[in-house]
């Protein structure tokens, strides 16, 4: 964060927009901060164990949960909101989003709009993701825009604009000729790759040492790339060894981050677990042994159905449209075995080529392919805080913990849907939307 200035009217700009903001939010920063809210809802979720409070009260005290059950003291000064017939429950967590990025051509978007563009949409991105109830989010990879997703995070933490609590990696990590190099443009145009090029071990910690320095919270690699389907089987060529991902992983520990990759099947992902990166994302294919190591080793499997989901229905051709449709039904297929092994599961949509805000979609389909709705809620709030380095900060409905809440119409644990229509959203205290 950056250092407090001593001369008072250097900070006058911030304060006008501070106050800009809760304007156009319908919030006093002084109220939020000051008076003590109490909550009314009638159920309140304990996500750790499913029980339900019937009707429940939560009572909020600066930026945290001071209180929560059937009914709660009600201080004098306190301002009650009494939201009816919903649900409350920890503001949700996507681990793997993309801010950078909106529906279109994903490599095009690099070369057709300059960075301070894609600033403004990235900023517009957070607003819709928080006001649909994600709190709290990952950023893996600016997708070409270099370190520009420090600003939104500084931005957010200083109160500028409205957004979720932010990890974020700049740019991915990519070999030459790898899964986000441009390789399909005339090479004499010298179109750049969406992601930092690192060919070595010794590459990958530099390239992290630059990006670290730059505000990164963790690093994010390109493990495999191109995937593709080929007679019904997964082709997933690796970009690292195993040797070379322990380096990345020994140099994330010396910085004090983490390693997250984006690995589709084996060997990838097996060389990422024999790693003991932070998160393998996508995970269509885990062997035996690839299982065994995350299990022992807390490595969370991120799946994205959303973005497959979505790929499968926007299609170019019927080509296309069948070479998508085989990978998310193989992807459904490995899904199931890796419930049934029990592999940890963390949330994340890959949101940015479909619409942001809109992710919750992924709660669902998690559902839909294998899962309860509270062990999908689990992975989502309490694995995500995890993932995320804020265990015991972020996640449950608990006195201590920030007041991070949203509430949804109808019983989420009954229709797991119900997470897509957000009525309410409290983060660090103070009501963004109701």
């Amino acid at each position: 964060m950056p250092k407090i200035q001593s001369d008072f009217a250097s900070l006058r700009p911030l304060a006008v927009l501070a106050g800009i903001l809760a304007a156009c939010l319908g919030v006093s920063f002084a109220q939020q901060t000051a008076v003590p809210i109490v909550l009314h809802a009638a159920r309140v979720l304990e996500v750790d164990t499913g029980n339900m409070i019937r009707p429940g009260e939560i009572l909020v005290e600066g930026n945290r949960i001071r209180e929560i059950g059937k009914s709660v003291q009600h201080p004098a000064a306190a301002r009650t909101i009494d939201l009816g017939d919903v649900t409350l429950l920890p503001g949700m967590i996507d681990v793997h989003v993309h801010l950078f990025l909106h529906p279109g051509a994903e490599d095009l978007q690099t070369v057709d709009e300059s960075v301070p563009w894609r600033v403004i949409l990235a900023e517009q991105a957070a607003k819709a993701d928080l006001m649909a109830g994600f709190t709290a989010e990952r950023d893996m990879g600016t997708e070409g825009a270099g370190s520009a997703d420090t600003s939104i995070r500084d931005a957010i933490n200083q109160g500028i604009i409205p957004g979720p609590r932010l990890r974020i990696s700049g740019n991915a990590i990519d070999i030459l000729g790898g899964h986000e190099d441009a390789n399909r443009y005339n090479p004499a145009q010298h179109v750049l790759s969406n992601a930092d090029y690192a060919n070595s071990a010794e590459q990958l910690v530099e390239v992290m040492r630059e990006q670290h320095k730059e505000g990164s919270d963790f690093a994010k690699i390109y493990e495999t790339g191109p995937d593709k389907m080929v007679n019904g089987a997964l082709q997933s060529p690796y970009q690292y060894t195993a040797e070379q991902l322990n380096a990345a992983v020994i140099e994330a520990h010396r910085l004090g981050v983490f390693v997250a990759v984006h690995a589709m099947g084996e060997p990838g992902t097996l060389y990422a677990a024999q790693a003991g990166v932070a998160s393998i994302d996508h995970a269509t294919q885990l062997s035996d042994e690839t299982i065994r190591l995350m299990k022992a080793k807390g490595i969370f499997a991120v799946p994205t159905f959303t973005i497959f989901e979505y790929f499968a229905k926007h299609t170019t051709g019927a080509a296309e449209g069948w070479t998508e449709g085989s990978l998310l039904d193989y992807k459904i297929s490995e899904f199931k075995k890796q419930i049934a092994a029990g592999v940890q599961f963390a949330v994340g949509s890959d949101v940015g080529p479909f619409p942001h805000g809109t992710q919750a979609r992924e709660l669902e389909l998690m559902v839909q392919y294998g899962m309860k709705p509270l062990a999908v809620l689990q992975a989502d709030m309490i694995n995500g805080a995890k993932l995320l380095e804020w265990e015991g900060q972020i996640g449950q409905l608990k006195p201590g913990f920030l007041a991070d809440i949203i509430a949804v119409h109808g019983d989420p644990l009954d229709d797991i849907s119900a997470m897509e229509h957000v009525s309410f959203v409290m983060k660090d205290g103070v009501v963004v939307r109701q």
